[in-house]
């Protein structure tokens, strides 16, 4: 049956715009229920083409990806930043709680969970199939990337209102921000929600970014806490996701010849031999590392005056004081990086 509709797809649309999403999710499809998802299969197209105008050849990245070495990547690693205080442990059990609402809401079957005692750190479990990692990266990045633009936003207005600087913070937000809607969209070349799932994002993003506005009014702090505890949830997700395509567990994503979407090697600036699918989760994991370790050092500091000191030019004396956030999961301390 699979084969049938590939065929009548492959007349009907581009060899191109087949390639990459139909045959991935036929062959997801005929392993496991197609969760979140009502586009008949022989309808899929590419989601969002290219706009094509008289004058206009295409629109560069607002922030242009600034690359990792291959050492930088494979230093990622799952880790947690244990909670010290109470807004610590209620920032954490709340991830805990989004984290039990997305099994349940992507499909994830008990036996597909990893070991609850370590659950940020632990990677082995039942495989899942390609087509329940593409609804689970759609859903996660389409929540992901509100808490950044909620907290630049914020602090914007707040510089203006009171006619401060900022030193440094909305840029860092707004560009996390962007940069996880560019995960997204890496994604959503290569599947098609449909209806059901559309309205579960619409949902999500409604209840989520509203809760996000809240918090950051009451407690900035606590925000970007709860935001380093997601993003140690990305970096695991990604990390198991890389471990089951070097086991084959993902046979269509394991396969070299498997094309992932321009979009995303323009992005990255990927270079040629470095574009398979474990590559492109590479790069993601690493910019999830980034953020995690952002947001807990963010959390760390004085909320009105520090500076932001990823963006910041430091002084010849405080030479190896420069952070890297992707190699820091729990985050610097103030007196690490402010001195």
């Amino acid at each position: 049956m699979a084969e049938e509709v590939l065929d009548i797809a492959t007349r009907k649309f581009p060899s191109s715009l087949v390639d990459i999403g139909l045959q991935l999710r036929l062959a997801a499809a005929s392993h496991a229920p197609r969760q979140f998802s009502t586009t008949p299969t022989a309808q899929l197209k590419d989601f969002f083409p290219a706009k094509e105008t008289a004058y206009i050849r295409q629109t560069p990245a607002a922030w242009p990806h600034p690359g990792y070495t291959e050492e930088e990547m494979l230093a990622v690693v799952p880790e947690h930043r244990k909670a010290e205080t109470v807004s610590d442990w209620l920032a954490w059990k709340l991830v805990r709680l989004c984290r039990w609402g997305t099994d349940i809401a992507t499909g994830i079957r008990p036996a597909q969970q990893v070991d609850k005692k370590n659950p940020t750190t632990a990677i082995s479990a039942e495989p899942l199939t390609e087509a329940q990692w593409l609804v689970r990266f759609i859903f996660l990045e389409s929540i992901a990337g509100v808490p950044g633009m909620v907290a630049g936003m914020l602090r914007h207005l707040e510089s203006l209102r009171r006619l401060k600087r900022d030193n440094g913070w909305i840029e860092t937000l707004l560009e996390e921000s962007y940069n996880e809607r560019m995960h997204l969209l890496t994604f959503m070349k290569m599947c098609e929600p449909g209806w059901f799932m559309k309205t579960i994002i619409l949902g999500a993003q409604g209840v989520f970014f509203n809760a996000v506005f809240l918090s950051y009014l009451i407690s900035p702090k606590i925000t970007h806490r709860f935001v380093g505890y997601l993003e140690e949830e990305a970096v695991h997700t990604y990390t198991r996701c890389i471990k089951e395509i070097e086991e084959g567990s993902l046979p269509k994503w394991s396969d070299p010849n498997f094309q992932i979407p321009d979009l995303a090697v323009a992005y990255w600036r990927m270079p040629e031999g470095k574009r398979t699918m474990k590559d492109l989760i590479y790069y993601i994991r690493a910019d999830e590392a980034v953020h995690r370790g952002v947001n807990h050092t963010l959390s760390n500091l004085n909320q009105n005056e520090d500076p932001n000191p990823f963006v910041s030019d430091y002084k010849a004396s405080a030479t190896g004081h420069k952070p890297k956030p992707a190699l820091k999961p729990t985050g610097y301390e103030r007196e690490e990086v402010i001195g």
